[in-house]
């Protein structure tokens, strides 16, 4: 299939996991793709093989300027973005804990690289999809932002908050021929799923009806639905890919 072909995407958080199954995704349906991570190594390799439809920006996505450096040399190279993929983001991992024994600076990082690179982002691309009336914007959120799972309250207010900027950007633009929705996974097998405990994912695969644990491409798989022509009648919703651990 090359339903991308010609087609710009921008993917954040593109060396691993979610984002670079989703960068080999469209890739390989005829996009031409540019990915942002902080992982040069990881980035090189997901883009080797690419040639001249890939391009990769190491940089910190929680820094603007590497974002805007990201955005400018994406149009100079590519042209007009068609799709971005707001992917990057993190829970506070080995910080993580219950709430009354939490600290703000935990949280500020975790708003950071969860939310706020997903406002800023978009804010460098919305504009000229404006412009051109037409446009695919896709956020990251998680299933634990509807599950209210303990020991993660900063970020699960994250991806909620994702979920609230999906929904009202979607409804300022679905008469400008731009679609803006999110994804909400479950457990996909990434590397920070790889620091569980064998007890926690067993855990974890009992409260799943599916009764496994995802892949990445399960994601990146809904992530080219979103933002292909089949989904033009689709927005401001979010689509959990959790196994059916939580049900709207």
């Amino acid at each position: 299939m090359a339903r991308f072909s010609g087609r710009v995407v921008i993917v954040t958080g593109a060396a691993n996991g979610i984002g670079a199954a989703t960068v080999r995704r469209f890739l390989g349906e005829g996009a031409r793709v540019v990915g942002v991570d902080l992982d040069d190594v990881g980035l090189a390799a997901v883009f080797d093989g690419a040639g001249t439809d890939g391009m990769a920006v190491a940089g910190d996505c929680t820094d603007p300027a590497v974002l805007g450096r990201a955005y400018m040399q994406a149009v100079d190279r590519f042209g007009p973005i068609d799709v971005l993929f707001n992917n990057v983001g993190q829970s506070a991992r080995e910080r993580a804990g219950p709430f009354h024994a939490s600290e703000e600076g935990t949280w500020r990082f975790v708003m950071e690289v969860s939310l706020m690179t997903t406002l800023r982002m978009t804010r460098l691309v919305l504009p000229e999809m404006r412009s051109r009336g037409t446009g695919r914007i896709i956020n990251m959120s998680s299933d634990g932002a509807f599950a209210g799972d303990a020991g993660i309250v900063d970020y699960a207010a994250a991806k909620m908050g994702v979920i609230g900027f999906t929904r009202a950007l979607a409804r300022e633009n679905a008469g400008l021929g731009i679609t803006v929705n999110a994804v909400a996974p479950g457990a996909i097998a990434t590397r920070a799923h790889d620091r569980l405990t064998p007890e926690v994912v067993d855990r974890i695969k009992a409260q799943t009806p599916a009764g496994f644990v995802g892949e990445p491409e399960d994601v990146a798989g809904v992530v080219a639905f979103l933002a292909s022509d089949d989904a033009r009648y689709v927005t401001g919703q979010t689509l959990l890919i959790d196994g059916g651990r939580w049900m709207i």
